[in-house]
């Protein structure tokens, strides 16, 4: 199982072709994985979001090579998406990259 400090390593790694290749502005975690209560079975939630549109394929890739970049399956989301009830606490909780 992996922990919030290497996934946020990984992320960092990745953030010059994130911003070449998906026109990503900022990403983070949150869920399990940013208050380290992840279990075996956890999907990590990334909270992501971009300079402009990228479309729903490109955001489907993303997702897809997020997934096999960091080797647990990715939950993408943007905070436009968030429902207005969570919103602000899931941004509150999310930990960037």
């Amino acid at each position: 199982m992996k922990s919030k400090k290497v996934i946020l390593e990984k992320l960092i790694e990745e953030q010059t072709l994130l911003k070449k290749e998906y026109k990503v502005k900022t990403i983070g975690i949150f869920g399990s994985y940013a208050r380290d209560e992840q279990a075996e079975t956890s999907d990590v939630d990334v909270l992501v979001e971009f300079v402009g549109p990228i479309g729903f394929f490109k955001f489907i890739k993303l997702e897809n090579y997020l997934s096999e970049k960091l080797g647990i399956k990715v939950d993408l989301v943007t905070p436009d998406a968030l429902k207005p009830l969570i919103k602000s606490n899931i941004i509150q909780e999310t930990v960037y990259a």
